[in-house]
């Protein structure tokens, strides 16, 4: 990165206020700020690092007042934080502009690969492999045969994708995930054993999806797991064969999502949450960290909580007396003592 304030301004339909040349070549926090760094002030219980930072230029408001004096050249937007943010997206696509093939790599002959794509040393391309143009596939991921990836996808280092799934356009998956794994499939047989179930099936991921790292999507025992269009996973996310994830619907980390359930649209699922095979959740629906989802979720918008999901009001007042049940179990004793 290097661009003068003046150069930012014109990003960021921003007007400077000060040096309009000085030369960036850093993103900061402005409490953390050097010489040559760029930050950003939006929340205002922030404004006195403005007087001390070392920062050259930070990002305002328009309607910001410094009501000392300061040395940082300012660069005044409408929207401090989302101006901040769209520059970083800038940064953030500046460094990945990755393209070429780097060597060592297997492309096989019947694949093809679109325009300005880049496949890091040691990454597996198998057969008849469709990548869209803007692809960029980092060092040492698997991508399986028929594998469909369309334009502008992301495949961070170590990323694993199965035959036969498909990856939609402007998606992102981070290191380590594993796309179209088996899934838990096993009978029991007359041998006090079990039997493996075939899974063949895939995983479709809509557009706009982003998958943290170490997430595992299991694919379909027949037809298609689906992550729906804007889905956000983090990390250590398990989701088994045959579920399906709604639209924008967001979930935190190391929460398990059993076989053949159905997440609804635009729900958001905090860490550490089980979900039980063959439920509907419906759409809305919010689900505190922890929380155990045993049965179905009909009503839209519901908040849930709890070892054993119910709403969330009544667990926290529910919780009040858990919480002196040592107590309440001495006093009824005592109570039954003075009665008898």
């Amino acid at each position: 990165m290097k661009f003068t304030a003046k150069e930012i301004a014109k990003m960021l339909n921003g007007v400077v206020e000060g040096d309009a040349d000085i030369i960036l070549n850093k993103l900061s926090k402005i409490e953390e700020g050097f010489t040559n760094s760029l930050s950003f002030l939006a929340n205002l219980k922030y404004t006195e690092y403005l007087y001390t930072t070392k920062s050259s230029v930070v990002i305002v408001n328009k309607t910001f007042t410094a009501d000392k004096t300061h040395k940082a050249t300012l660069i005044r937007v409408d929207d401090a934080y989302a101006s901040f943010a769209k520059l970083m997206r800038i940064v953030e696509n500046l460094e990945k502009a990755k393209i070429g093939i780097e060597m060592p790599s297997f492309i096989h002959h019947s694949s093809s690969i679109g325009e300005e794509c880049y496949i890091g040393a040691f990454a597996y391309i198998g057969e008849n492999v469709k990548l869209g143009d803007h692809v960029k596939i980092y060092p040492n991921c698997y991508i399986g045969d028929n594998v469909t990836i369309e334009d502008n996808c992301t495949i961070f280092a170590g990323v694993k994708i199965y035959e036969n799934c498909e990856i939609l356009s402007n998606t992102t998956i981070h290191s380590g995930a594993v796309i179209g794994s088996d899934g838990f499939g096993f009978a029991p047989n007359t041998a006090n054993s079990y039997d493996k179930i075939p899974q063949i099936g895939n995983v479709e991921i809509k557009e706009g999806v982003e998958i943290g790292a170490n997430t595992c999507i299991d694919r379909a025992t027949m037809g298609s797991t689906i992550i729906h269009k804007g889905v956000k996973l983090d990390n250590l996310i398990q989701i088994a064969h045959n579920v399906e994830v709604g639209e924008n619907t967001v979930i935190a980390s190391q929460t398990a999502i059993a076989g053949s359930s159905k997440i609804g649209s635009n729900c958001m699922i905090g860490g550490q949450v089980a979900i039980a095979g063959h439920l509907s959740i419906a759409n809305n629906v919010k689900v505190a960290g922890k929380t155990g989802i045993a049965a179905d979720v009909k009503t839209e918008g519901k908040i849930l909580q709890g070892p054993l999901a119910f709403d969330i009001k009544d667990f926290q007042r529910s919780y009040i007396y858990f919480k002196k049940l040592p107590e309440l179990v001495n006093r009824i004793v005592s109570l039954e003592s003075n009665n008898k």
